[in-house]
């Protein structure tokens, strides 16, 4: 009995000890991949500027934007309609990706208030504005 004990806590020992180094090891590669405040701020920017490089001479449109800890955009972008819409739908979706995982990380919250889409956009002094 003494024997069966002591064979016990020896593997459960071991057991602790393995699970404590994996964990270890996946709380270091997750730090690795923490977002940012400061990498969203720089990913935002990198859209606004692509979409501010294209000055509007035809139409406007607006993509949703961001990523609420409930669900949703925080806001709709208006953009030229000569963009690159793929390049601009994959910064876009990059960028919300980003946000969605930093909520996770953080233990983001928000108001939940539904974000509607603007009912207008428009070329105003050849920028793209939304016209609410």
């Amino acid at each position: 009995m003494k024997k069966i004990l002591t064979l016990s806590a020896v593997a459960l020992l071991a057991l602790s000890i393995q699970c404590s180094s994996s964990n270890d090891a996946n709380n270091s590669e997750r730090q690795n991949d923490e977002i940012t405040q400061a990498t969203l701020d720089a990913k935002k920017q990198d859209v606004l500027n692509y979409i501010n490089s294209f000055p509007c001479v035809d139409s406007c449109n607006y993509i949703a934007f961001g990523s609420k800890p409930c669900g949703g955009p925080w806001e709709y972008l208006a953009f030229s309609s000569s963009v690159n819409l793929v390049t601009l739908q994959n910064m876009v979706n990059e960028y919300n990706q980003m946000q969605h995982e930093f909520n996770l990380q953080t233990g983001a919250i928000s108001d939940c208030a539904v974000v509607m889409p603007p009912n207008e956009v428009d070329c105003i002094n050849g920028i793209c504005t939304v016209i609410n």
